[in-house]
């Protein structure tokens, strides 16, 4: 079921094209393939923008259709798109995978020898985990060793012939 909507007033994210990841607000729709688009508080001016490069977000403002830039900015700041979108995962994982992008490569560097620590605390606390699991695991009645099966021990028997004729 889907739940975002072609409308007027929905936020949309532009993909690509010059303003690639600015926001804009849906003003109208021309046809099924383009709609006027506005971008008050992200710096991209009012024009006629295909359907293919926006993704449509979940914020939808109020405004009538054909609004003007200026009742198109009160409706935006109103809302507070920008802190909404910053808050939202999408623009995190968009903000991280820039970051990542522009890493040099000291910075992955640390980021490697960062992981191999935490990699190995983790580790660590695993074993003493399971260690300790395994104490209290344990009844004073099966200190004995289990019986193998008859696989394993026709295993050991060959591996044992081999090395005694050397």
């Amino acid at each position: 079921v889907f739940k975002r909507f072609v409308e007027i007033g929905r936020v949309a994210f532009i993909s690509f094209g010059p303003h690639a990841g600015k926001l804009v607000a849906i003003v109208d729709v021309i046809d099924q393939n383009r709609a006027l688009v506005d971008g008050p508080c992200s710096g991209v001016r009012r024009q006629a923008m295909p359907f293919k490069c926006m993704q449509l977000t979940d914020f939808v403002l109020k405004f009538p259709h054909s609004a003007r830039q200026k009742c198109v900015r009160l409706a935006w700041e109103k809302e507070n798109i920008n802190e909404k979108w910053a808050a939202t995962r999408w623009a995190k994982k968009i903000e991280a995978r820039e970051k990542k992008a522009k890493m040099t490569d000291f910075d992955r560097y640390k980021v490697m020898k960062a992981k191999k620590m935490r990699n190995r605390i983790i580790k660590h606390e695993m074993k003493k985990l399971q260690k300790m699991a395994s104490k209290k695991g344990k009844k004073p009645e099966k200190s004995e060793k289990p019986e193998k099966s008859e696989k394993a021990q026709k295993s050991e028997k060959v591996q044992k012939a081999p090395k005694a004729q050397k």
